[in-house]
């Protein structure tokens, strides 16, 4: 993966059936399923040097664009480390005794130490991202249905994205297939994607987040939640860290994409409709503005949030 650090990852349902979606068949709704996946993809995102470029959860399948961050995990801190992967997995009473500050022999040192190398190795690899997103979705879906088996089709399937056209060309077709599948009539109205978590100006991600074992995750999460990967603007001088475009123009261009009536899709954006900032009720600069934020309510919100998990501790305590 040192070719590019972005990737479009897809993952179905056996069969394609409607797993977590309405069976047109039977009628039987597993719409809550969708939330599962998305609270899954954003708590994971908060964990792993991955960040989330865009998203969309259907109702047999997801697509997620993905930015592998290498160099976060070699900021982190021996315990961070070991925070972050026991957000997933209790771990050996060794890493437990570790976290609670008790004293370590040598060699016990030594055997934590090995432990944290492969923790953050595994923190920053594709492959373990999808597994702990993937295998708790199916066990949760095969105990509520009763039953064994695969609840995905075998592996992910991942596809490099080589050039920033490529890029720009995956997160408007990821953000448009609710527009596409004819679930939503507009970007800003498809549920469980991206592009509408990036225009609600109300989106709260910590409440947003409703599975219980991402709730209990998340009440133990040492960090603040993290936001979508941001809009850097054109390319500068400067390093970029997120995305090598403008926000506006991306808005602009999912727009002007989902227009454009495709023979093999069965839905589009009316033409008639209005522009997207028109239909929002936002002026070019009140968007940018908003944009600018996003980062700013994540931290804003996980503050509040903190705040209230550490009143209900201290009341569970008394």
């Amino acid at each position: 993966m040192e070719e590019t650090p972005y990737y479009h990852v897809v993952s179905r349902c056996v069969r394609r059936a409607f797993l977590s979606g309405i069976d047109h068949v039977t009628g039987q709704s597993y719409e809550h399923r969708r939330q599962w996946i998305e609270d899954r993809i954003r708590l994971l995102s908060s964990i792993f040097a991955i960040d989330i470029a865009a998203y969309a959860v259907m109702s047999n399948h997801y697509h997620i664009v993905v930015k592998i961050c290498p160099e976060q995990t070699a900021q982190w801190s021996n315990r961070e480390v070991l925070e972050r992967w026991s957000c997933l997995y209790k771990g050996p009473l060794l890493i437990q005794k570790a976290l609670a500050g008790e004293e370590l022999s040598d060699a016990e040192q030594d055997r934590v130490n090995w432990e944290v190398k492969r923790y953050r190795q595994r923190l920053k690899d594709l492959s373990w991202f999808m597994k702990c997103l993937n295998e708790p979705i199916a066990r949760q879906a095969n105990k509520e249905d009763d039953c064994t088996g695969h609840f995905w089709e075998s592996r992910y399937k991942s596809q490099a994205l080589l050039t920033e056209e490529a890029l720009l060309s995956c997160m408007a077709y990821v953000d448009l297939n609710p527009v596409r599948a004819g679930m939503a009539e507009t970007p800003e109205d498809s549920e469980h994607t991206s592009i509408q978590e990036r225009i609600k100006p109300t989106f709260n991600l910590a409440e947003a987040i409703q599975g219980q074992k991402e709730q209990e995750a998340l009440a133990h999460f040492p960090l603040p939640l993290k936001p979508l990967l941001h809009f850097d603007g054109t390319i500068n001088d400067q390093e970029q860290t997120g995305l090598p475009f403008g926000s506006t123009d991306y808005l602009n261009l999912v727009d002007f994409t989902g227009r454009a009536i495709l023979p093999n899709k069965r839905g589009h954006i009316n033409e008639k409709a209005q522009p997207i900032l028109n239909r929002l009720g936002l002026s070019e600069k009140d968007w940018l503005t908003q944009a600018s934020q996003f980062e700013d309510r994540y931290k804003q919100q996980f503050s509040r949030q903190a705040f209230r998990q550490e009143q209900r501790r201290n009341e569970h305590a008394a």
